[in-house]
């Protein structure tokens, strides 16, 4: 037995369009989540983004904006 990675068995896998959708969608779930795990930075007040922020904030409560649920994007 050797530890050469190069000498190491390719396999083919098939997978259908779904199954594929689902393992991208698993990945991205936990790829996000471990962003959305990391210290969060603070924005500049006078920043163009932390005003978009705010402008985005304010259309939200206003009922301007309508935001998707976890389900209707994950499950859709």
């Amino acid at each position: 037995m050797t530890n050469d990675i190069s000498a190491a068995q390719e396999v083919e896998v098939t997978l259908t369009i779904r199954q594929l959708e689902g393992i991208i969608r698993k990945v991205v779930r936990e790829e996000l989540m471990e962003f959305a795990a990391q210290e969060i930075s603070y924005l500049d007040k006078e920043s163009p983004l932390y005003e978009d922020m705010e402008d985005i904030l304010e259309r939200k409560e206003s009922g301007q904006l309508k935001f998707h649920t976890h389900e209707e994007i994950w499950n859709g």
